[in-house]
């Protein structure tokens, strides 16, 4: 399993990957991190008791560009529970770009449900770090720069980079 490791304002966080059971999604998380898509992203959406969510915004809020978006591998069997790595999507299951999110808690509600709903695609899980995540999720939030009504840190988290690991 490959692992990547972001480093932060607030510490690094080490990703193991499952391409085994998200070969699509992990292929296209491991295709923006050897671009340096994810260096000088932030975390622009914390929401303590659920999940802290980056990748897709730089410091001045500018949307990074993004590849085509990869395929909803959600029915893989991988669940959002505490620690879990997925992938971030609009209403469309099959929308997934860049933007990840990291769940802070056991969040059933995303998972797939055959005939139902169609969940959000689990690609990995945090082997170190979790102390950095939590010490983001506790950060203070409020309303940042539009279209960011709500739920922004007021205290900026930056991702300075993301490396794979040998």
């Amino acid at each position: 399993h490959p692992k990547v490791k972001m480093e932060t304002t607030l510490g690094d966080i080490v990703v193991e990957l499952d391409p085994a059971r998200a070969p699509k999604t992990v292929e296209n998380f491991l295709s923006y991190t050897r671009k340096g898509t994810y260096d000088g992203t932030i975390f622009h959406r914390v929401i303590e008791n659920f999940m802290i969510q980056g990748g897709g915004y730089t410091e001045t809020y500018a949307p990074k560009p993004t590849d085509s978006p990869v395929p909803i591998e959600s029915s893989n069997g991988l669940k959002n529970i505490r620690g879990t790595v997925a992938m971030a999507r609009t209403n469309d299951p099959n929308s997934a770009t860049a933007q990840f999110f990291i769940n802070v808690v056991d969040n059933a509600f995303l998972d797939f449900v055959p005939g139902g709903n169609p969940g959000y695609t689990v690609f990995g899980q945090v082997a170190s770090g979790m102390d950095v995540v939590d010490r983001i999720r506790k950060i203070p939030t409020g309303e940042g720069p539009a279209p960011f009504t709500s739920d922004v840190p007021t205290t900026m988290v930056v991702i300075t980079r993301v490396v794979k690991e040998q």
